[in-house]
């Protein structure tokens, strides 16, 4: 029994698919990655400087005693620099950064004279937050706040509303101006106060941070950060100019991912004040 014979234009073809492809395989591939997502449509114009026009807001501080309370900090050196909010630690005469396993390291601090910023100093750190300060600033740009609310893990997603001054009564009265962020998302069953997010990083979608949470007003939706007036002198020349730095992307779909990550790095953990 004879087999039909294969027409020649099968046989052709084989051969030049099978070539093509083992081409295609051999072929170097120096694609780059893609690249970082376009400005949202809702994102405005520069925010200008500061004025004495600015909206304000009262923040009444009770001159009491120092009361222990936990907040978040974020790493800008791995020699063991890291950045929080004054108001966690001031006053604290034992802060540490909490390492996992309930251990904690103790911490030396250096108050910022005109700002709620402070740095902590411990013995070895985690690799940087990458810090972009001064930073120029669009209305209705995307912010992400990872930390410690409540002290256990969690974030926020917001939208820049613009520059107020923030009016501090009672101990360490003073005005300073601060960025307002309209908040619009959350860790899922994450309720209440965001008391913990304090010193948490205010990131921008390239991963920077460009500011620290210090304050929200839960009434109004609305969450405080230093401004880049405030954040870059308090930072200047702490992180530097060849410390490794790595950002990822954020975006409203993986900012919990990423802040799990940052968490899980120790880039981003939890501030205490260890009994005495």
């Amino acid at each position: 029994m004879a087999f039909p014979k294969t027409p020649d234009w099968l046989v052709y073809s084989l051969v030049v698919s099978a070539l093509v492809i083992w081409s295609l395989r051999l072929r170097e591939n120096a694609d780059a990655p893609p690249a970082p997502p376009a400005p949202d449509e809702v994102e405005g114009a520069l925010l200008g400087p500061i004025t004495p026009f600015d909206p304000a807001v009262t923040v009444n501080a009770p001159d009491i005693p120092f009361q222990p309370a936990s907040g978040t900090a974020f790493s800008i050196s791995r020699d063991g620099l890291w950045v929080t909010a004054r108001h966690v630690v001031e006053g604290c005469r034992r802060p540490a950064i909490m390492v996992g396993g309930g251990r904690a390291v103790a911490a030396d601090v250096r108050l910022a004279p005109r700002a709620d910023i402070a740095v902590l100093l411990t013995r070895g750190g985690s690799d940087a937050v990458p810090v972009m300060a001064p930073y120029a600033l669009r209305a209705g740009q995307r912010g992400f706040h990872p930390g410690y609310p409540q002290a256990r893990a969690g974030e926020v997603a917001s939208r820049l509303l613009g520059r107020e001054t923030l009016r501090v009564r009672g101990r360490g009265q003073r005005d300073e101006p601060v960025l307002a962020w309209a908040e619009v998302g959350r860790t899922d069953g994450l309720g209440g106060t965001l008391a913990g997010l304090s010193g948490a990083p205010v990131l921008d979608r390239q991963g920077r941070a460009i500011g620290v949470t210090i304050a929200e007003s839960p009434r109004r939706g609305r969450i405080y950060t230093t401004s880049p007036d405030t954040f870059g002198p308090a930072i200047r020349g702490v992180q530097k100019a060849d410390e490794p730095l790595t950002g990822r992307i954020v975006t409203v779909d993986n900012y919990g991912l990423v802040a799990d990550d940052l968490r899980r790095e120790l880039r981003v953990a939890q501030v205490v004040c260890l009994s005495a």
